[in-house]
């Protein structure tokens, strides 16, 4: 009886850890957003969708985002999910910690950020004086993770995006249908994911007084611990679900 239990509560455990790195994740995702869009000269970093936009009115003529940083915003987003993409295909392909490598490389990239603003900038905003070096590495790690996200594939919480998280709870709740009711596990995460990327902005928008670098940091720093519990703590070694090639 103990062990025929045993297989379906580990796995309850697993799933749940696994919903708060994720949501975790979410939250950083926001904050990252935050903190760019109000202290990087109104530009985003992990929002590819909103930067193409933002390129589009520039092009045009319109708003008052120069082209630049857009532009080089969603240039570093691409490259670093293509490199998430060699890079982490060939860590899984050698069976290592693959989800907390990706973590780790993408903390470090936001360290650098970080310490980049303060070195050539200070312990203030970038807002009225931009540097598209910091946010092209921002950028960078910002792709890393949408490709991390995508090879961890878990339903319903893209960590960087809500829109189909929150259609895909629309649809269920107002639904008729019995057999598009979406499973509790899942209806949980698609509204973490919703609410993690508002508390997310939240968080980012209340760290802006303590300048970009500063913030860059201590989300760096949040980012590094959830990768070192992932390869310290055993029991998370199983957090992944299937791997995509």
């Amino acid at each position: 009886m103990g062990e025929e239990t045993a297989g379906p509560q580990s796995a309850d455990r697993r799933e749940r850890q696994l919903t708060g790195v994720m949501a975790t994740l979410t939250v950083l995702a926001g904050a990252v957003d935050a903190v760019s869009f109000l202290t990087m000269g109104q530009v985003f970093t992990a929002l590819a969708t909103g930067n193409l936009l933002f390129l589009a009115f520039a092009v045009a003529g319109e708003g008052q985002v120069p082209v630049a940083r857009p532009a080089f915003a969603l240039l570093a987003f691409t490259l670093g999910a293509a490199a998430g993409a060699l890079v982490t295909g060939r860590i899984v392909a050698r069976r290592r910690h693959w989800f907390a490598a990706a973590l780790a490389i993408e903390a470090a990239l936001l360290a650098l950020a970080g310490a980049t603003a303060l070195w050539r900038h200070g312990s203030g905003s970038l807002a009225d004086h931009p540097d598209t070096f910091v946010i092209a590495i921002v950028g960078f790690a910002m792709g890393l993770r949408a490709d991390t996200a995508l090879r961890a594939a878990v339903p319903g919480m893209p960590t960087m995006l809500i829109q189909v998280s929150l259609v895909r709870l629309l649809h269920d709740l107002v639904s008729a249908t019995p057999k598009s009711a979406t499973p509790r596990t899942s209806r949980i995460r698609l509204v973490i994911t919703v609410v993690g990327m508002f508390v997310g902005g939240v968080l980012g928008a209340l760290m802006t007084p303590w300048g970009t670098g500063r913030a860059l940091l201590a989300i760096a720093g949040v980012a590094l611990i959830v990768a070192t519990l992932y390869v310290v703590l055993p029991r998370w070694r199983m957090l992944a679900p299937e791997l995509v090639d």
